[in-house]
């Protein structure tokens, strides 16, 4: 195309590789109305993710411990109520026990141990002889729980 002679060429200050025919493929606004285009800051983004991954992993941990804890109790008295068992029977019956009956231990002034269908209180004279050791009960399992018990005695070796 040919110049009209006394005119200038028309130079373009902008540089051809800053601008586009397709404005909306740029990852910057492209002129004053556009809307505002901020580069996320992926140390902040990182830095969230991993604090909200810490926050949930220690939560989750606590709540691991916390059942590791009730299941080390529980292992720990199913334990005691084994040990007990084998003491309770150890002691002299002249009787057979029942399952969810209460019963009371006694060790005679002898040293010997007896379980009897009568509690401390229901002794006339004839409970002299006797010390009180445990209330128990026999569950389905076949093992005691300790319902009450003489604070002076322990049934560990």
């Amino acid at each position: 195309m040919s110049q009209p002679e006394g005119k200038k060429a028309f130079i373009n200050p902008i540089d051809p590789d800053k601008i586009t025919e397709n404005p909306h493929s740029l990852e910057y606004a492209h002129h004053a109305g556009s809307a505002i285009i901020k580069p996320e800051d992926q140390g902040k983004i990182k830095g969230r993710a991993v604090s909200a991954m810490e926050h949930q992993t220690d939560m989750q941990l606590s709540q691991l411990y916390e059942q590791m804890q009730l299941l080390a109790s529980q292992a720990k008295k199913l334990n005691e109520r084994k040990e007990i068992s084998h003491f309770i029977y150890q002691a002299e019956m002249r009787f057979e026990p029942f399952i969810n009956h209460t019963y009371h231990l006694y060790q005679r002034n002898t040293g010997k141990f007896s379980l009897s269908l009568v509690g401390p209180t229901q002794w006339g004279k004839s409970g002299q002889e006797l010390t009180f050791i445990a209330t128990v009960k026999l569950l389905a399992d076949h093992t005691w729980d300790i319902l009450d018990r003489n604070p002076d005695f322990s049934f560990s070796a």
